[in-house]
């Protein structure tokens, strides 16, 4: 008796993720290093649902404040994403939205806080979120100082971005120190210089990180190691030039809570306003966001 074959395809491909949406991204491409994301021809990049593997991924706590737990769901989710740890960050956020309504719909119930800290959950619109990004993005690059010296700037990637929030956790945790009636004022000094000193190291590093190059009227370089010494030797005028710069940057592409209007259902249970719209604040903190 002849024993059948083995299928040469899996059987169960057609039970398998299929993308659910296509995206575009806000940066369109640029800012990402070569080699970290499969550009398509159309710009458009499609978006699976999460696995289960990848929603407990996402309850690891050492996984999700490392950034490696965020940078497996995304290129699992997105293939054309080949290292995540490279997103820039004005696409983060946008890419978030999308796995999360890839996986769980359209819709996002997030609590309003009112009166003395009652609550009232509101459903919010993803998509009107995403397109709400989509028209917000805006990068300006060049930093004119002087007619002798112009810097260039870009976005951080999502790497510097987990690197940065981590030693701002790490000084937090070093701050409670300086509050703690446990210590005595020595300790105390001590605990405040060294996340002083932190705190200083993660401005001057978003600084040098965000720099990519810097034209001069003896020449220009791209050398990370110039552009290190020239920032942490540079003028304060300079180096408050670029920091502004950054800053209203970093304004421009922060999304804004929405704005929406209070509801005849809102006020039914017991929402409070003396106007007729409230602000919904919108965070994407991957160990709550994917919940």
């Amino acid at each position: 008796m002849t024993a059948n074959p083995l299928p040469t395809t899996n059987p169960l491909l057609s039970f398998m993720r299929q993308p659910k949406i296509y995206i575009k991204l806000p940066s369109n491409g640029q800012y990402w290093p070569e080699g970290s994301l499969k550009v398509s021809e159309n710009e458009e990049y499609p978006v699976y649902s999460m696995t289960a593997r990848d929603e407990l991924m996402l309850k690891i706590p050492d996984a999700v404040m490392s950034g490696q737990a965020v940078v497996d769901v995304i290129q699992n989710c997105i293939p054309n994403i080949k290292d995540a740890w490279s997103i820039p960050s004005i696409d983060v956020d946008y890419i978030l939205i999308a796995i999360r309504i890839a996986t769980y719909g359209e819709t996002m119930e997030t609590p309003i806080t009112y009166g003395d800290n009652e609550e009232i959950v509101y459903n919010v619109d993803l998509r009107v979120v995403m397109d709400h990004y989509q028209n917000q993005v805006f990068w300006d690059p060049v930093i004119s100082v002087s007619p002798d010296l112009t810097i260039f700037v870009r976005p951080l990637s999502y790497k510097n971005l987990s690197s940065n929030a981590l030693k701002a956790f790490e000084t937090q945790k070093i701050m409670q120190v300086v509050t703690d009636d446990k210590f005595n004022e020595e300790e105390k000094l001590a605990a405040f210089k060294t996340s002083f000193s932190k705190l200083s190291d993660v401005t001057i590093g978003i600084i040098q990180s965000s720099i990519y190059r810097v034209d001069t009227n003896n020449g220009s370089t791209e050398n990370l190691k110039f552009i290190k010494e020239f920032i942490e030797n540079v003028d304060k005028e300079i180096f408050n030039a670029v920091q502004s710069h950054l800053d209203k940057l970093k304004e421009i592409n922060t999304l804004k809570p929405l704005i929406v209007e209070v509801t005849d259902e809102m006020r039914e249970k017991g929402f409070k306003s003396e106007t007729d719209t409230v602000e919904v604040p919108l965070v994407f903190d991957p160990s709550t966001f994917f919940v």
